[in-house]
């Protein structure tokens, strides 16, 4: 972008993030599973190992205020059967009485209840001041994944990975990375090829960790896709290829990964489609987290066009009205 040649939008690194894995979703489907709509899957080859004994102490139990006044079924053979227009009641409720609810689902025994409440606890919604809960976030994870439920388990990986409620366990993660890829999900699909593309809880291996994001990818998967275009980019894995990364990163930003809208932004302005680059750039403030807005930002403030430094701006001023100091995953 510029005629010198010397300012590009490259070298945008990639640190961590902790966030909620679910957005809600404007429906919900029936067949007794809340998490059918709040995340696609993913296929991942290979078997889970056994896991030798239990992992944590037995969880304590979530205090949690009476069940609400909503008309939803509280026995597990009837919550199985709950309908889509059920669960949007549910969810549609004001927080601290779908927490309850969802509280009352989970000492039923519904696996899916209990790991929405256990992400719904992670965040604070609807906790007393919307404090979180890890510790008890932990337990209701971990007693959906002991029962086969795919989200359960990637989100008590997610506890072990980063801490959350549990003491670190990498290892721990990794196991239960794999079981909840064994189920087809697509996140437990992409925590797993992290950890085989940065090497920290496996040998580093990127033409297994591109295949998986592959996989993903083309389960609508946008993170992955945004990985791996980087893959094909940087020929990680893979002899590089521009054409390959360019179509990864577009699937990436038309499914709202904001990583993804940066990076075609990149690859579209390099190739002189500047106004689409900057459409691009414009969606990014949205969604994505301070660390990654302050570093784009920057990055942008020192273009020769005043478009670019125009939006590098525009993202800084964000960072300094903002109070979270997460950055990128």
């Amino acid at each position: 972008m510029g005629s010198s040649g010397r300012w590009s939008l490259n070298h945008v690194t990639h640190s961590r993030v902790r966030g909620s894995v679910w957005d809600i979703p404007a429906a919900v489907p029936g067949s007794g599973s809340i998490l059918d709509a709040l995340h696609p899957v993913a296929i991942i080859p290979g078997r889970a190992p056994a896991l030798d004994g239990p992992l944590v102490p037995t969880p304590l139990p979530v205090t949690s205020p009476p069940p609400p006044s909503i008309d939803i079924p509280t026995d597990l053979p009837a919550l199985r059967r709950m309908t889509a227009a059920q669960w949007r009641t549910v969810l549609d409720a004001p927080a601290p009485q779908a927490l309850a609810w969802l509280t009352t689902a989970a000492r039923e025994g519904h696996a899916g209840a209990q790991a929405l409440l256990g992400q719904w606890l992670l965040d604070g919604r609807g906790t007393a001041g919307s404090e979180p809960r890890p510790r008890d976030a932990f337990a209701w994870f971990l007693k959906a994944a002991q029962q086969g439920d795919a989200m359960g388990m990637n989100m008590a990986g997610r506890c072990y990975e980063n801490a959350w409620g549990v003491a670190r366990d990498l290892g721990a993660a990794i196991r239960w990375y794999r079981r909840a890829a064994d189920k087809d999900l697509d996140a437990g699909l992409y925590n797993l090829a992290n950890q085989l593309a940065s090497g920290e809880g496996l040998p580093r291996d990127d033409a297994r960790a591109l295949a998986l994001y592959e996989r993903a990818a083309r389960r609508g998967h946008a993170k992955s896709a945004t990985k791996a275009g980087r893959h094909h980019e940087e020929g990680r894995g893979t002899a590089p290829d521009a054409e390959a990364a360019f179509e990864r990163y577009r699937q990436g930003a038309e499914g709202g990964d904001f990583r993804g809208q940066y990076h075609l932004a990149r690859l579209l302005a390099g190739r002189g489609r500047v106004d689409e680059a900057l459409q691009w750039l414009r969606r990014v403030p949205a969604t994505a987290t301070p660390g990654f807005l302050d570093e784009v930002g920057r990055l942008l403030s020192d273009s020769p066009d005043a478009r670019f430094r125009a939006i590098g701006d525009e993202m800084r001023k964000r960072i300094a009205t903002s109070q979270d100091g997460t950055t990128i995953g």
